[in-house]
């Protein structure tokens, strides 16, 4: 399974504290910069893996994102996926100066957008040129003389530009450049870029999430019936899981609509967290044990919850589901907080799947700690709940495995 990778440097201010990230491009885990051949591809991989993949607050937090934008993205429609408070602008000082180029950035900076300009060595007429645009300038210092360096923000400040100190590498380099009144740092002296990674998950089992989003969303059948039909396998693998349980009913269930009606709302919703476990299980063992595990779970924390609210249906479900999801992030290879980010899940059964708090939380606990045989550790939180014993606790776990198994035998 192949991943995400968007790489990221911090810039500080002159305390030292985080005021921005640059954004860069990598295809790999590793720190190193990689050879960059097409500058609007690499640009446009840096904003859909920090917007799509990582969520930009994940990426960015509270600070704003430098991106290079190469004349190519700055002309196109892409800049306007950015929103203006999150991101500036990087304009290579060797960038070719148009009347459309120019006239185009200075549209999007009326929109509010900020631009940096780049690499910066000396003040040429390009650079004059390119001033008026800009509200961050990024010097070069590297191999900048004290001299040459000195002149150089000498008639940078007669601009009102913020000056950054670009490829700080060492400690007399830092004291120079605040003795000569630089804002914000940037380089391998302060931190090496590091590189974000986010796992690629299956095709198959990224379309059930998004069919599960539309069911706990509460979208109409139609759009629903509408996603099952983009995946013939998944509606296959569905029609087979419900009719293999619709013994009783006056008729086969033949369609998916027909399907969602006879189920209702919150079954489907079950055995689509399920099948997310069965998606190509045939050639997963893993999947298959995990899919074993997450049923019984679901199904143990639906009877704990059953005996500590006998008459709350909603907490039941809502029971069902935390068990059932617990190991999704280890089934698709991304973190919980994305899964729970993208299904809208409420608090309480967020700090369950996120970090084992509250009741929901310690009742999955219990059951972990049950799977590993870590004895004392159930007692301990059996005590804590209090309403159940823990021969209670034995027989409930009985009827969900048995459970889970005629589950795994109808899904296979």
């Amino acid at each position: 399974m192949g991943g995400f990778f968007l790489g990221r440097q911090p810039i500080l201010d002159r305390s030292q504290n985080l005021v921005a990230y640059e954004l860069l491009f990598r295809q790999e885990e590793s720190e190193e910069a990689v050879q960059v051949t097409d500058d609007l591809s690499a640009s446009a991989s840096v904003i859909v893996n920090a917007y799509g993949q990582f969520g930009i607050q994940n990426v960015l937090g509270r600070q704003r994102g430098f991106i290079n934008a190469d004349p190519d993205l700055v002309m196109s429609d892409i800049i306007s996926l950015l929103p203006c408070k999150h991101v500036v602008l990087e304009i290579k000082e060797s960038v070719a100066i148009t009347p459309e180029f120019m006239q185009h950035c200075n549209e999007l900076k009326q929109k509010g957008y900020q631009f940096a300009l780049d690499n910066v060595v000396a003040m040429t007429d390009h650079v004059q040129q390119l001033l008026p645009l800009v509200s961050v300038v990024k010097v070069d210092v590297l191999d900048m003389d004290e001299v040459h360096l000195t002149q150089l923000v000498t008639e940078l400040n007669r601009w009102p530009v913020l000056l950054l100190a670009l490829k700080v590498e060492n400690r007399e380099l830092e004291m120079r450049c605040m003795k000569l009144g630089f804002q914000m740092f940037q380089g391998y002296y302060f931190a090496k870029p590091e590189v974000m990674t986010v796992k690629r998950a299956d095709p198959g089992k990224l379309s059930l999430l998004k069919l599960l989003t539309l069911i706990m969303g509460d979208s109409d059948v139609e759009e629903i019936e509408r996603e099952f039909k983009h995946q013939p396998g998944l509606s296959y693998n569905l029609m087979r899981m419900v009719n293999s349980v619709a013994n009783g009913l006056p008729q086969k269930i033949n369609s998916i609509k027909h399907a969602i009606v006879i189920l209702g709302r919150k079954q489907l919703q079950k055995w689509i967290q399920l099948l997310l476990y069965t998606a190509n299980k045939s050639n997963d063992s893993m999947s298959n044990a995990l899919m074993q595990t997450a049923a019984a779970r679901g199904k143990l924390m639906e009877l704990i919850a059953i005996a500590e609210r006998p008459h709350d249906k909603n907490h039941q479900e809502r029971a069902f589901m935390v068990g059932i999801l617990s190991l999704l992030d280890v089934l698709l290879g991304i973190e919980m907080k994305q899964i729970i980010d993208k299904l809208g899940i409420p608090d309480d059964m967020s700090q369950a799947l996120l970090s084992r708090d509250g009741r929901m939380g310690t009742e999955l606990k219990l059951i972990e700690a049950n799977e590993k045989g870590d004895i004392s550790a159930v007692q301990l939180l059996q005590q804590e709940l209090g309403f159940f014993s823990l021969s209670e606790l034995a027989d409930m776990e009985i009827q969900a495995i048995g459970w889970a198994n005629r589950i795994g035998e109808a899904a296979g």
